[in-house]
């Protein structure tokens, strides 16, 4: 068992619910969280997140289980190639959590699992954003992870330095500012969650 020195915790706007996560830094990011997860359709969300030292993500470990349902995902990456493994049981709806052809995450190195704001920091430490100049801006290739269906796929996002604690975050046609504290890790996500 796991003793971590660290936690982060936030209240989410929407869907309604709380997000904790606990970790540690040395020689990169290892993380366990879950996530209560409110409205129509209320569920949770356990996961477990290593990085190398580099904190390039070598694995993601998803479980989401709601009324009648449970699906898990498994994540790794090494030596330039993902691997996905997924188990369903019960029906959550027409989605197929995985994803068809792993390949197409080949380009990623980092992970985003929907709706955590945990995940954000992962290309903020990577790219040393916290100490970059007001301008500097990285588009991305990310390995999405959609929540509760656990679908995967490539996912596009620019991250831009705004300012201190301050990064500009653009996908699909969305925009946000999102704020930091001294260590990366997101305080305010509009219209997501805010770190309490």
């Amino acid at each position: 068992m796991t003793v971590y020195p660290s936690s982060r915790a936030w209240q989410r706007v929407e869907p309604p619910g709380t997000e904790l996560a606990l970790f540690r830094e040395h020689a990169g990011l290892t993380a366990e969280g879950s996530a209560v997860v409110g409205g129509e359709m209320p569920y949770v969300v356990r996961y477990s997140l290593a990085t190398d030292e580099l904190w390039r993500t070598r694995r993601l470990d998803v479980d989401v289980t709601g009324v009648g349902w449970r699906r898990t995902a498994r994540l790794e990456h090494a030596a330039g190639r993902w691997r996905v493994a997924t188990g369903e049981e019960g029906r959550l709806d027409g989605s197929v959590a995985g994803i068809d052809d792993p390949d197409r995450l080949d380009e990623a190195v980092d992970v985003d699992l929907g709706l955590s704001p945990l995940t954000n920091t992962l290309p903020v430490r990577r790219l040393d954003l916290l100490s970059a100049p007001v301008g500097v801006k990285h588009k991305l290739t990310m390995v999405f992870v959609r929540v509760p269906t656990l679908e995967v796929f490539p996912h596009e996002q620019t991250y831009t330095v705004l300012g201190p604690g301050r990064i500009g975050y653009t996908s699909l046609g969305y925009t946000a500012e999102l704020g930091l504290d001294d260590h990366g890790y997101v305080t305010h996500y509009p219209g997501l969650a805010t770190l309490v």
